[in-house]
């Protein structure tokens, strides 16, 4: 009996794992791939932004609405659903005959993942034991990150022997069979486990709560769009010195994610998320004084994503505790306040990098983290 249970939750992670990772993939290999899409429809890099502009924009704006239908509706519809959309979706990429075509792909592509993504994390938080969920969703969590460090690298090199568009064709091919797995894994309903109290959180509560994600992303992006700039610019770092900076910002914000996840299950996800965000401006602080410093540049990378996505993973728990009727919703707000922040992230670095110059961009940094830190501690 207990093999079987523990069958069935290797299963659960296993596949949401999968589903994570491929959707990652999606999202991280678009980047490599713009200069040989521009080059093939003959517009500059400028415009072949624009696919990854609508993916976010649609996504952002059509999660909550997935989130909150799941709550009344169930999680497995709109996650196959999803997931089948997203199959369609990047077919219709990879066989797009003009530029027009390829952003309505996008587009679809974009509302596929804002049912899948959000509600996964969801469904996970349904199925654990309060006192596991942190673990759980740490698991899942970390197949997003990984397709930073695994997926986008295998697309770029499949793009090499057979074209961008074979990309796409092997993602929707993927995402055919994870429907199916989707489908045969997830109860077709789920609801909060019966031993947490049935709170509905109220929409401006839920708004409060997840602007703390919001301001994360933005201390941790601002610094990380431009990462590379800085090392190389400022640092002059070569491409191996640079491989390696990045190499160790990936171990850590794996690490971090995976590990998170115990210690929130420990000591509780309203200590870990509020003690790490602190823990988080300090590191930004570190890093502002000593980014030139060729040798502890290195650990200073690892130890800031490993608190950063220790701060996100634990965040993640929290809100699925404090919103058991409504998690859905909760945790698709959360992802809607993630894009946000990483667009207003982009934004803000760009500003402060051609005003005052990068080395002030990790003091600006810590300082938002203090924000997001401030409103992790007046929650209750």
């Amino acid at each position: 009996m207990n093999v079987c249970f523990n069958l069935k939750e290797t299963m659960y992670l296993l596949t949401g794992w999968l589903t994570l990772f491929i959707i990652g993939t999606d999202l991280f290999v678009i980047s490599p791939l713009l200069p040989f899409i521009a080059k093939e429809y003959e517009i500059t890099p400028a415009a072949a932004r624009w696919i990854v502009t609508v993916f976010s924009l649609i996504y952002a704006i059509s999660a909550p609405f997935f989130g909150w239908l799941s709550d009344h509706k169930g999680r497995r519809l709109f996650i196959v659903s999803g997931l089948l959309s997203f199959c369609l979706s990047n077919f219709l990429t990879a066989i797009s005959s003009t530029f027009t075509m390829l952003i309505i792909s996008r587009i679809f592509a974009g509302l596929s993942v804002a049912s899948i993504t959000p509600l996964v994390y969801a469904i996970i938080s349904d199925i654990a034991l309060p006192e596991r969920r942190g673990t759980w969703l740490s698991v899942v969590v970390s197949g997003h990150l990984m397709a930073l460090w695994a997926g986008a690298p295998i697309g770029t090199l499949l793009e090499q022997f057979l074209g961008w568009r074979s990309v796409f064709i092997s993602l929707a091919a993927i995402a055919f069979f994870l429907s199916i797995l989707n489908f045969k894994v997830w109860a077709s309903t789920s609801k909060a486990h019966l031993a947490e109290k049935l709170t509905k959180g109220r929409p401006i509560k839920i708004i409060f709560a997840v602007s703390a994600t919001t301001f994360w992303a933005i201390a941790m992006y601002a610094l990380y769009v431009f990462l590379g700039t800085g090392l190389v610019l400022y640092n002059h770092f070569s491409s191996d010195e640079l491989t390696t900076s990045i190499t160790a910002y990936g171990m850590g914000a794996v690490i971090g994610s995976l590990s998170s996840g115990r210690v929130t299950d420990k000591i509780g996800a309203r200590m870990v998320s509020i003690f790490s965000t602190a823990m988080l401006m300090g590191i930004l602080v570190l890093l502002g004084i000593f980014f030139s410093s060729e040798t502890l540049v290195y650990f200073l990378l690892f130890l800031w994503a490993l608190v950063g996505y220790t701060s996100f993973t634990s965040y993640q728990a929290r809100l699925a505790e404090s919103f058991p009727e409504t998690r859905g919703m909760a945790l698709a707000l959360n992802n809607t306040a993630l894009y946000i922040g990483i667009t207003l992230g982009s934004i803000l670095g760009s500003f402060v990098i051609s005003k005052f110059g990068f080395y002030i961009l990790p003091f600006i940094c810590s300082g938002i983290a203090l924000i997001s830190s401030l409103i992790c501690s007046i929650r209750k």
